[in-house]
């Protein structure tokens, strides 16, 4: 069943695209709903629900809060209930794993199950700063497919290499809604400006009502 969560601005659907393409995994009639949806969606924040129907999957379409996201939200770590398994899987809708590992006024930075690593948080997926590059985890990681992070790998050219869970790196978090997200984690240099500006940009240029 295909699940996203996305922003409308005045300008169009941001990461258009991107939810296009988790979407179409749904079938060709929940396609066909969203190219409508992005034409016509006012601003605001909305949840796509690909439907099984006669004639095939349909949207449901819900207004949604923001993100309870908020730049300089801290964090906190714990294991990935979803640890065990290989590789991005499709975003689960509440009620799923997540739901535990997650609380208000706090993002749950989430690792692999020594601890060693992170792999994304409760509700976004996580990019780091080594210093002079972005930093997105390798492919094979366990962790909803994002949107977002499917953006920055496909524009920005970031590193693949895995995100330390005890360095100073600076992580930002980025998801179709906040957009991005810089954190307060304890022991880590703050995100540079200018490089969670290059991903805000990016978003602005994927912005649109068409795909």
């Amino acid at each position: 069943m295909g699940y996203t969560s996305l922003a409308v601005t005045d300008t169009g659907v941001v990461l258009c695209a991107f939810h296009a393409r988790r979407l179409a995994l749904a079938g060709p009639a929940a396609l066909e709903d969203f190219a409508r949806f992005a034409r016509e969606a006012q601003p605001g924040f909305w949840t796509l629900r690909a439907l099984p129907a006669t004639s095939g999957a349909r949207l449901q379409v819900t207004s949604r809060p923001a993100s309870r996201l908020f730049d300089g939200i801290p964090t906190r770590a714990a294991v990935s209930p979803f640890a065990a398994q290989q590789g991005p899987f499709s975003k689960p809708p509440s009620p799923s794993g997540y739901d535990p590992v997650r609380a208000p006024g706090v993002a749950t930075l989430l690792t692999s199950a020594d601890g060693a690593e992170l792999l994304e948080s409760c509700s976004a997926a996580v990019i780091g700063w080594d210093g002079s590059e972005l930093v997105c985890v390798p492919e094979d990681r366990p962790r909803v497919w994002s949107t977002a992070e499917a953006a920055v790998r496909a524009r920005l050219s970031p590193r693949i290499a895995p995100l330390p869970a005890s360095s100073d790196w600076p992580l930002l978090l980025v998801n179709a809604v906040k957009r991005t997200c810089p954190v307060s984690s304890p022991g880590r240099r703050p995100f540079p400006p200018e490089a969670a500006a290059r991903v805000e940009a990016l978003f602005r240029e994927l912005t649109g009502r068409t795909f």
